[in-house]
């Protein structure tokens, strides 16, 4: 006879959770390493007694805001290579559906988050219920039906024993790294709060395994030649080199055919800044030297690459004469993109197999080749010292001065945390990564409020390393809460302020696209009701000082060097308040070096919209759609 446990749905999940396990070329690690949660009387009687009563099992993290507990979550899991994530528990209404927006960042990014929010009753006895969503033609829908489409797996709770296939598809979704993205059990407060007599080998420790798929013979084959056959490959690294720890296979490949390697914002790090394949960022924010190679190359090696529009340059980059794609991907949707040659592997295990058949045939690029990128890289690298050039210690910095600065104090183990604003902009183009995971740009989803509860989730997962969360004003005032965490647990998280009253990068988009910069500027309104007045008198740095940060105020470039030594060495969470030189808040870095699609007004009165009209009708004409 089967043994049993008699225990909440709630304590049995809890159990369950705290053993699960990932293991990849024999690491184990723990799938769910704690849980998140801000409890009301949807998750309390439930999920948060079970918590009180297995806390020894399930540490816990208390959230001020459920968008940002999401963001924290997804932070540690990307810097524990998706191998390790946490749980997210919220009551029910307004709570769960502020899980959408993280829910969708980490969906859109492949990143594991197990969502556990609660839900109305599921035996009815009252209807409506507070907080209840009510639906004419459906009685079984409830607001976190919200959260289906951004979730790669979602089921709703409503009987003790669906919790067993439920549960144990969540982790293999979750464990997916195909699969991977938000994973949801919605779990009715009353469900949660039922006992049931569970198995015992429901609470066996379970271990999932990350596998390394190798290529195809075939589609290994083809790329070989592909490859043997290009006189101008390049290669554009994504996120997945860094989610398979791929980056020394990338660097064996680039030393061993001299192909250069440009980087999304998500793969920027893959190989070191100053790796002499290493080219930069590639598209929209990407640097002349590998928006140059991309137009001339006449093979595009993607690497872990989703080729999103801001690498694509919404279809205008890859120009060459006779182009053609080699897609090395472990998702078979993203390997087929662009009418590429798939190569479906694991790109670690695709990399090492394509650079042990290149070396059979000695393969690498010309010598012309390598002098031409070579020489343009370091007509780049005096562009980014000109940018980063503070030989004035007594003004305010620009933004990119901000950037040098910061570079100036950093070592390979810093890590740098950023996602929406001009600044993943200048940080592509300008940033000299020293480590693989240096550089954690969000820019799949370009989340604003992304960057504080992310560096805090980063920090849990490399403890005793300095972490950055740079910020604008516009994104600080998004989501400034979890620095109460952070001073809660004392997460010694650095946090950059850079003030520019206003949406720097959006208003520079609404002027090239005939916005006129309208609506995005932190001002007072003018008498003609534009918000052209005087900047608003807020001091983001008395608020962070209001919620317990350390707080280090610079006014010139002097004062900000040292504000940043002693951030950089602090064990609290601290605080750097720079305000920053604006010319119509324009940050002062190269501008973009390739298009991004933003369709402009077809009619208008107003010059402004007229001449971007013509400008956009000259860029849209040179897309390409490759097939």
């Amino acid at each position: 006879m089967t043994s049993t446990t008699r225990l909440t749905v709630a304590q049995a999940l809890v159990r369950f959770l705290a053993v699960q396990y990932t293991e990849r070329d024999g690491e184990r690690q723990r799938l769910i390493a704690a849980t998140w949660g801000v409890l009301g009387h949807g998750n309390v009687a439930g999920l948060g007694q079970a918590l009180v009563e297995y806390g020894g099992d399930m540490p816990y993290h208390q959230g001020r805001n459920e968008q940002a507990m999401v963001h924290a979550a997804v932070g540690y899991a990307r810097q524990s290579n998706r191998l390790s994530t946490h749980a997210v528990t919220t009551s029910i209404g307004p709570g769960a559906t502020n899980l959408v927006t993280g829910a969708a960042l980490a969906t859109i990014n492949h990143l594991p988050v197990l969502l556990l929010p609660g839900d109305t009753f599921a035996t009815r006895p009252a209807d409506p219920v507070l907080q209840q969503l009510e639906v004419p033609y459906a009685g079984d829908v409830s607001v976190n039906d919200c959260l289906r489409p951004v979730s790669r797996y979602f089921d709703r709770i409503t009987r003790p024993e669906a919790l067993i296939p439920a549960a144990l598809q969540a982790m293999r979704v979750l464990a997916d790294p195909v699969e991977t993205g938000a994973v949801t059990l919605a779990l009715p407060q009353d469900v949660q709060a039922e006992a049931y007599d569970w198995p015992q080998e429901f609470f066996a420790e379970r271990t999932w395994a990350v596998r390394r798929s190798a290529p195809a013979t075939s589609e290994l084959a083809a790329a070989v030649t592909a490859i043997r056959q290009a006189r101008r490959p390049l290669i554009v690294a994504g996120g997945g080199v860094h989610h398979s720890r791929a980056e020394e296979a990338l660097a064996e490949l680039a030393d061993a055919t001299r192909i250069p390697v440009a980087s999304t914002q998500a793969g920027k790090g893959s190989l070191r800044h100053d790796h002499p394949q290493d080219v930069g960022g590639i598209g929209h924010t990407g640097t002349a030297t590998a928006d140059e190679l991309a137009r001339t190359a006449d093979l595009v090696i993607g690497v872990g690459t989703r080729y999103t529009d801001f690498t694509t340059a919404s279809g205008t980059l890859f120009t060459g004469e006779g182009v053609r794609f080699l897609n090395l991907n472990i998702a078979p949707f993203d390997g087929h993109k662009l009418a590429g040659l798939p190569l479906i592997a694991d790109a670690r295990a695709g990399l090492e197999e394509l650079t042990e058949a290149l070396e059979l045939h000695d393969h690498q690029v010309g010598d012309s080749y390598v002098s031409e990128y070579t020489d343009d890289k370091q007509r780049w690298e005096y562009r980014v010292d000109a940018c980063y050039e503070c030989d004035e210690p007594d003004v305010r910095p620009t933004q990119p001065q901000v950037l040098g600065l910061l570079d100036e104090i950093v070592t390979e183990e810093d890590i740098i945390v950023s996602a929406a604003g001009s600044l993943p902009g200048d940080l592509h183009k300008l940033w000299r990564t020293r480590s693989r995971d240096q550089y954690h740009l969000e820019y799949g989803y370009s989340c604003m409020g992304y960057e504080i509860p992310a560096a805090i989730g980063v920090r849990m997962a490399a403890p005793g390393r300095p972490v950055w969360a740079l910020v604008g004003d516009g994104t600080y005032l998004m989501m400034p809460t979890e620095l109460v965490t952070a001073v809660q647990e004392n997460i010694p998280v650095k946090v950059l302020i850079i003030q520019n009253h206003g949406y720097a990068s959006i208003g520079g988009l609404s002027e090239l696209v005939g916005g006129e910069r309208f609506g995005t500027a932190y001002r007072y309104q003018s008498d003609d009701g534009t918000f052209t007045g005087p900047p608003l008198p807020v001091d983001l740095a008395a608020n962070a000082a209001s919620l317990g940060m350390r707080v280090l105020r610079a006014k010139t470039v002097r004062d900000l060097r040292a504000a940043l030594a002693e951030a950089r060495a602090a064990d609290t969470p601290t605080c750097v308040h720079v305000e920053t030189q604006t010319a119509d808040m324009v940050s002062g870095a190269p501008p973009a070096q390739a298009w991004w699609d933003v369709p402009v007004a077809e009619t208008a009165t107003r010059s402004s919209a007229v001449k971007a009209r013509e400008l956009y009708e000259r860029q849209v004409s040179t897309r390409r759609r490759h097939l």
